[in-house]
């Protein structure tokens, strides 16, 4: 595990996954129809249980102010700070490697009770799972 440094709090838009892990799939590719790829945006998989329930969604950094509202999309803001860390190389050979990452860091103490489980897609093979600490 390792820590990861958020500098500055990161506004993205979102499509939310009917099911989850069902319905994630279809969640990013809804997204990325949404937004041509561009190396300057990251892209990201956010999840939380929200009402007993884990709800999930696929996200991707809103580069221009209102980008968010101009595409019809709910936005949320990835708070800066610290988070646990775990990076997946080659993530697609195994993805269930992303949900085993998740239960590791779910278990390290001072995890913020508010945060979300967020999966940070830093190239299409290389995914970092992180989880905010309490500050």
């Amino acid at each position: 595990m390792e820590i990861t440094i958020l500098e500055n709090a990161v506004t993205v838009f979102y499509i939310t996954a009917k099911s989850f892990p069902e319905g994630i799939p279809h969640a990013h590719k809804s997204l990325h129809a949404l937004v041509p790829f561009l190396k300057e945006r990251k892209y990201f998989g956010i999840s939380r249980p929200e009402n007993g329930v884990i709800i999930y969604r696929a996200a991707a950094e809103e580069i221009q102010p209102g980008e968010a509202g101009k595409l019809n999309c709910e936005s949320l803001v990835l708070e800066k700070g610290k988070y646990i860390s775990l990076t997946i190389n080659d993530y697609n050979q195994d993805l269930q490697n992303i949900e085993r990452s998740f239960k590791k860091l779910l278990e390290y103490p001072g995890l913020d009770p508010a945060g979300y489980c967020v999966e940070w897609y830093l190239d299409d093979k290389e995914v970092k799972c992180m989880i905010r600490l309490e500050t």
